[in-house]
């Protein structure tokens, strides 16, 4: 698509038939646009200019590393976390819209397919947790698991990190809360019921949308909505205490299901929710700008048109407290809405927080402070 993005308000017109047919199936992205942090490199950013380069759908490559820190101190006041950890970078998921898509450009790569298709694995994960979990100014406060990638993508099936840091998790009294799209977490309810039993894990799972011809297509190689249902009542029913993201809720394509949402894993038994507005930084804005033309083109300037005027005339928005929620009649409507049907299904009515008092180091007796 021959389309400058450096200015927020474009206009543009439907892909053509041509541009059509390369369409990458099973990933979101559908380019590789520019890693800022190198010199020289070679990105697909215009799509009507397709003679001389060959798309396919490249197979998932793993790339094996030995990662020097495992967990992170997170700053940012907007996203509910002290401490977070990932054992994998880059994520299988391909949600079109995920912030955590710029980080990938700090391996080297694009925030764009090389996101979806190269994902870094973090072997030495389990050990470093437990060395940092020995330290002795650690004092068990929470952590993230999937504060930037999913720790439950499909690379966990096969180098099984996530389960040996829960593991890990479990033998210190760690309290931890965990944030999935994925099923697969399902295969950890042994020791999720375990820790859910002292109180030191939480979970939630991530619901965009119902409509599965949309998720499909938005963030293609997640477990569909009913299945993420399944897994809050599982789960539920197996002692751990389960809410519902909802997010990102974009104008124009999703936001009208927030009732339907929260109805549906209240009634699996989920107790407390969180939501997220869209917000378009760095790569993300390109990307998704591609992605929308190319899938929705009919009501692509709209959704783009109301992406701006809940981010002031922009798609992106640093400032804390304004960057998650967005702000305008728009953005106001999604929060009212949030409130309103929190309050109508029970969601967050009770005070819960993880459980820090029970944390200690293996072979020693109670806190070691």
């Amino acid at each position: 698509m021959a389309n400058n993005l450096k200015q927020d308000s474009v206009k543009v017109a439907p892909i053509t038939k041509e541009a059509a047919q390369q369409y990458l199936h099973g990933r979101g992205a559908q380019i590789n646009t520019k890693n800022k942090f190198l010199k020289t490199e070679t990105a697909q950013t215009d799509m009507e200019a397709i003679d001389d380069w060959e798309i396919s759908n490249l197979p998932t490559q793993y790339i094996l590393s030995q990662a020097k820190t495992i967990v992170n101190k997170v700053d940012s006041p907007d996203v509910g976390m002290g401490y977070s950890t990932n054992p994998y970078a880059g994520c299988e998921h391909g949600c079109i819209y995920c912030y955590a898509r710029n980080a990938h450009e700090y391996w080297g790569y694009s925030a764009g397919i090389d996101f979806e298709q190269k994902i870094i694995v973090k072997k030495n994960a389990p050990q470093l947790l437990r060395k940092f979990l020995m330290h002795s100014k650690w004092e068990g406060a929470p952590i993230m698991f999937s504060g930037n990638t999913d720790c439950y993508q499909p690379a966990e099936q096969k180098f099984r990190l996530t389960r040996q840091m829960l593991e890990i998790c479990n033998e210190f009294n760690q309290p931890v809360g965990i944030l999935t799209k994925n099923s697969w977490i399902l295969k950890d309810k042994d020791v999720l019921q375990e820790m859910a039993a002292k109180g030191i894990v939480s979970a939630m799972v991530s619901i965009t949308s119902f409509n599965e011809d949309l998720r499909r297509i938005l963030e293609p190689r997640t477990t569909t909505a009913k299945q993420k249902l399944k897994v809050i009542e599982e789960l539920s029913k197996a002692g751990v205490r389960m809410g519902v993201m909802m997010g990102p809720m974009i104008p124009g394509l999703n936001e009208h299901e927030m009732q339907r949402i929260m109805k549906g894993a209240a009634d699996a038994g989920a107790t407390f929710t969180a939501y997220t507005f869209i917000r378009l930084n760095g790569a993300i804005k390109l990307l998704f700008h591609d992605w929308l033309f190319k899938n929705l083109p009919d009501r692509a300037e709209k959704v783009w048109s109301l992406i701006e005027q809940s981010h002031g005339g922009k798609v992106n928005d640093n400032r804390f407290g304004l960057r998650m929620r967005g702000e305008g009649n728009i953005a106001d409507m999604v929060a009212q809405q949030y409130k309103k049907y929190g309050k109508l299904y029970h969601m967050n009515a009770e005070e819960w927080s993880l459980n820090t008092k029970l944390f200690r180091r293996p072979g020693m007796q109670g806190k070691l402070f």
